[in-house]
């Protein structure tokens, strides 16, 4: 499912914290494509992530909103 939230800290690895809209905080990593074409996140910007039904406290970035 796809879900947006807004990056709330940077963690190690290329991995984030994201707030969702609902106001769950969910760990969550860049896609492939983001990271080859190094597409930079800071703290702030709105990101479209994909989400497994069946572990809801992880999620992929996808796409940044701005």
């Amino acid at each position: 499912m796809e879900v947006e939230g807004m990056i709330t800290s940077v963690l190690a690895g290329t991995q984030f914290r994201v707030q969702l809209q609902s106001g769950h905080e969910v760990l969550a990593h860049i896609s492939g494509k983001m990271r080859k074409r190094f597409i930079r996140l800071v703290v702030g910007d709105r990101v479209k992530m994909e989400m497994s039904p069946y572990d809801v406290t992880k999620a992929r970035i996808t796409f940044r909103l701005g």
